[in-house]
């Protein structure tokens, strides 16, 4: 709210001030559409995941674990002993 003096007399007036962004792209790094959650795993199971692939690739194995868990259980095989004999 503001006021202003016009003729001797004091006018109050709103003032609103709507800031419109310069373009439609917000600033920074897209989301990845990830939700970071913790999990905890033996020091063993994390040495071991480590050998393998790295230490700076733990996030990256556990991402690609749960994702071929998640399809082989999601899409699973005929049964044994039905098929390709």
């Amino acid at each position: 709210m503001a006021y202003i003096q016009i003729n001797g007399g004091v006018n109050r007036f709103d003032l609103e001030i709507e800031i419109l962004p310069d373009s439609d792209k917000s600033m920074g790094r897209p989301p990845l559409g990830m939700k970071p959650t913790t999990i905890r795993l033996t020091t063993d199971t994390i040495r071991r995941i480590e050998a393998l692939v790295g230490n700076r690739r733990l996030a990256l194995f556990i991402r690609e674990a749960v994702e071929n868990e998640l399809q082989r259980r999601e899409n699973p095989e005929a049964p044994k002993g039905q098929g390709n004999s």
